[in-house]
């Protein structure tokens, strides 16, 4: 049901253009590339044209930017790049870029290089298979019981969300899908009225979402298929349909998305 599925695979190399920022678009949201690398040793080739982000932190923005660009596999596993190489693509210093990886860092999405930069983490199928094992095994009980006791009335104000996941399906764009789909998720799970395992939820849904190794980008018709699953739960859940809704969140972790 979401796009950091096992059937995805990496993300293809990022092209030159694909790979864009600007500092004065900080009040949109990030939804299309992210800053351009500059080369250097051990780095990838060089991105173009500006990605929007939306926090007003220049950390914030260029962590937004970055996140985006994982999951559109514009920084691509097992490649290293260089903070001071980006800092001047984005306008800025290296500092808030550093601070920035260093936050993926904690994530697992990098590992830092000594005097090199930060490498893009390598995953495979099987942590892939791991994360969706404990996703499934912390928010399936939860969906069933917020089925049983939620009423129809404050599944309906989640409409927007499920709406929002397909616009972005319906365009291919990876970036902002991913984002759409962790915030259906969250709002589903804020229902239970546990911070911690929303918390603890959003962060394994995110790292679902990064890149394997190798395999192909995930298409829009697959896009287009998890989008309508949150669709279709969302009715059930209006609709009250236990069996429909058990259906779907099993099928949501056992099937090809994990």
């Amino acid at each position: 049901m979401e796009q950091g599925s096992a059937r995805e695979g990496a993300r293809p190399a990022y092209a030159p253009e694909a790979f864009p920022y600007a500092p004065e678009n900080a009040a949109r949201v990030p939804q299309d590339r992210v800053p351009e690398q500059a080369r250097g040793e051990h780095t990838h080739s060089e991105p173009s044209a500006p990605r929007a982000v939306r926090r007003h932190s220049v950390r914030g923005q260029i962590l937004d930017a970055l996140r985006a660009a994982l999951v559109d596999g514009e920084l691509v596993p097992g490649q290293v790049y260089s903070a001071p190489a980006l800092g001047a693509r984005f306008g800025v210093s290296a500092t808030p870029v550093r601070e920035a990886m260093q936050r993926l860092a904690v994530e697992g999405a990098v590992e830092v290089v000594p005097n090199r930069g930060f490498r893009v983490t390598e995953r495979g199928p099987r942590e892939l298979a791991e994360l969706a094992e404990v996703r499934a095994l912390i928010e399936v009980p939860v969906m069933l019981s917020l089925a049983r006791t939620v009423p129809a009335h404050r599944w309906s104000v989640l409409r927007p969300l499920a709406e929002a996941t397909v616009a972005a399906a319906a365009v291919g764009d990876r970036a902002a899908y991913a984002e759409s789909d962790r915030a259906f998720h969250r709002a589903v799970l804020t229902l239970s009225g546990n911070e911690q395992l929303v918390s603890i939820a959003d962060e394994l849904h995110r790292r679902s979402q990064w890149p394997l190794v190798a395999g192909p980008a995930t298409r829009r018709a697959e896009l287009l298929a998890d989008a309508a699953e949150h669709t279709a739960l969302l009715d059930a859940l209006i609709a009250q349909d236990l069996t429909v809704v058990q259906a779907l969140v099993r099928e949501h972790f056992t099937g090809a998305d994990g």
